[in-house]
Parts: C-alpha cells; sequence; structure tokens
C-alpha cells in the first residue's frame, strides 16, 4: 500500500469522524424547533454542549490534512467552491453563537431569535456539506490545470441538491438517535418517535437518489457495474439501517446510536471506494481529473505527515473519549446550564 492511499484512507476517517461526531449535533439543532418548550429546548443544547466544539475539530483537522496530502484537490475545491464554503463558515459560526447565547436573557423574543438561528445554521450547514459532496460525486468542470471554471449556479446543480437534502435528513434521523440517549421521561418517547420518521424521510431521499444517480452520474453507475463487490457495501449500510429502527424499538438506544455511526462510516467507505482514486473528477473531460497520484504531495511530504498522525491522532481521540465519559447519561437542567 502506497502514502497514497494511505492518505487517501486517513483524509476519509478524518471527514467521516466528523460527520459521525458533528452529525448528530446539526441533526439536533435540525429538530430543535420541533421541540415545543423552552425547557425540552435547553435540554436539546445541552445535550451536545460539552461536545459541539470539539467535534468540530475533526472538519479542521480533515481540512488541514487534505491541504497537506494533496494541495492541488485542497486548492481547486476551496476556490471552486468558495462562495459555499464561506457560507457554511458563516452558518457554523451562526449557530455556535446561537447556541452561547440563547439562554442568555429570558425574554420569549430573545430566546425564539436564537432558536431559530441555531436551528437555519444547521440546517444550511448540513445542506452545504451534501452539495459539496454531491459535486465531487457527479464531478465538476475542471481545466488541463485541474482549475475549476464552472460558476456558482453550476455547482447548484438538481442531484447536488438532492444529496445536500439526503444530507439533511442522514443528520436529523442521527441527531434523532442522540436526543433518545440523551433524555428521558415523556420527553424521551416523544423523541423516540422522531426517530422511525427521519429513518423514513432519510430513506426516501436516499432512494431517490440512487434513482437519480443514473440520469445525472452515469459513470458511478459504470463504475459500479466495473467493482460489483460495491453492491455489498451497499447492503451492508442498508441492513444497518434497517437495524436502527429495531434497536430504537427494544429501548437499545445506544446500540441505535452504534448502528447510526456504522450506517454513515458505511456510506463514507462506499463513496470513497466509488470515487477512489479520483479525488475531483472532472467532467466532461475526465482526463483533467484530480487523482490521488497526480494531485498528492512528495513521499516525503506524506511520511512526515505519517509519524505526526500517529502520534496525533491517539491524543485527540483520547481526549474525545474523555470528554463524552465525563458527560455521559441523561441531561439534567441546571442554573449554569445553556
Amino acid at each position: 500500500m502506497t502514502l497514497n492511499i494511505i492518505w487517501f484512507i486517513l483524509v476519509g476517517v478524518l471527514f467521516t469522524a466528523y460527520a459521525m461526531l458533528d452529525g448528530f449535533d446539526l441533526g439536533v439543532g435540525a429538530l430543535h424547533l420541533f421541540a415545543k418548550k423552552d425547557e425540552d429546548r435547553r435540554i436539546f443544547l445541552n445535550a451536545i454542549g460539552p461536545v459541539w466544539d470539539g467535534n468540530e475539530v475533526w472538519l479542521v483537522t480533515g481540512g488541514g490534512a487534505l491541504f497537506a496530502a494533496f494541495p492541488a484537490v485542497y486548492a481547486t475545491v476551496f476556490s471552486g467552491f468558495y462562495l459555499p464554503f464561506m457560507a457554511l463558515l458563516a452558518a457554523l459560526i451562526f449557530r455556535a453563537v446561537a447556541i452561547e447565547f440563547r439562554s442568555k436573557e429570558t425574554w420569549r423574543w430573545w430566546r425564539t431569535m436564537w432558536d431559530v438561528g441555531f436551528a437555519a445554521g444547521s440546517v444550511f450547514s448540513s445542506l452545504l456539506i451534501g452539495i459539496t459532496m454531491g459535486n465531487i460525486l457527479q464531478g465538476i468542470e475542471l481545466d488541463e490545470r485541474g482549475e475549476y471554471v464552472g460558476g456558482l449556479l453550476a455547482l447548484l446543480n438538481p442531484y447536488a441538491l438532492l444529496l445536500g437534502c439526503t444530507t439533511v435528513a442522514l443528520f436529523a434521523m442521527h441527531g434523532s438517535i442522540y436526543l433518545v440517549m440523551k433524555t428521558e421521561g415523556a420527553l424521551q418517547a416523544r423523541v423516540r418517535r422522531w426517530v422511525n420518521r427521519t429513518i423514513g424521510v432519510f430513506l426516501a431521499f436516499y432512494i431517490m437518489l440512487n434513482m437519480a444517480t443514473l440520469i445525472h452520474a452515469p459513470h458511478l453507475a459504470d463504475i459500479a457495474r466495473e467493482r460489483p463487490w460495491l453492491a455489498a457495501v451497499f447492503a451492508v449500510n442498508v441492513l444497518i439501517v434497517l437495524n436502527i429502527p429495531r434497536e430504537n424499538h427494544k429501548g437499545n438506544e445506544f446500540r441505535a446510536f452504534l448502528s447510526s455511526c456504522a450506517a454513515m462510516a458505511t456510506l463514507m467507505l462506499l463513496f470513497g471506494l466509488t470515487v477512489f482514486p479520483d479525488m475531483v473528477r472532472s467532467l466532461p473531460h475526465p482526463e483533467n481529473s484530480l487523482t490521488i497520484y497526480n494531485a498528492a504531495s512528495t513521499p516525503k511530504t506524506h511520511l512526515i505527515m505519517l509519524i505526526i498522525a500517529v502520534i496525533g491522532v491517539p491524543i485527540v481521540l483520547s481526549y474525545t473519549a474523555s470528554i463524552y465519559y465525563i458527560f455521559r447519561g441523561k441531561v439534567k437542567i441546571t442554573p449554569h446550564s445553556y
């Protein structure tokens, strides 16, 4: 296994960790306005309060790894997607401000304003993440230098928008399962019912997305025929998703959450195995695509980075695990809560 492949895997792992961890934060935000009582909304905020900022570290780490390991990909994506990424950054910042400011005052209009901001920032962030992935899957127009030559409207194509909506539904499902773990009593019973509904919405979008792939991204169907083992990964993903309502119905919320994480991991695995060895596919000129070979840093850079990763990633994992252990259990509202 070459260093290029190792770093392709590591970058994928970092973004997968972000999807699994900050995904439930964004999902909780997407569901926030469905809670009508102020106390319930405070419980939602405090369910993610101790961990949301740490979860976003994985996005920063993934972006940094992409910059160092595949600088040409970083340059093309961050310049071509400049406006969407700036909008994503603004949405994430506004969501963070809403979390911190929401409970500073007891005025109804004040809390309602930040509730709407928190929900809107979460949904918009999820949508933009999905739109980015949709364009990477479908392919974007690159010139012979590997630079994006399309416009903003080209990025807002039907396929990318559909994947964006699918991502919102996926994160909402993930967030509802997390809330089942962190709530109790009547609120937990109500949230538990949300899980099956969000699974249904996600599956509906997922089916539409696969049908749209045959129309808007036929090269992906060709890749699937060339790599028949992708069907096995897809089948495993479907079985894992179907296990979520099963565990939820049995009252095993932790197993349901693990199944949700596994579902997201297998979806990201399917994404990576489908695009490999491309990192940014060029359409309609595939010869201009950026791959793990023509867009990579030098082997020396990869080796030094790998040594740093071997040292640094376990530290981040230890910190993340300790935070989740310290703040385990059900959410209790105190005078110091959000």
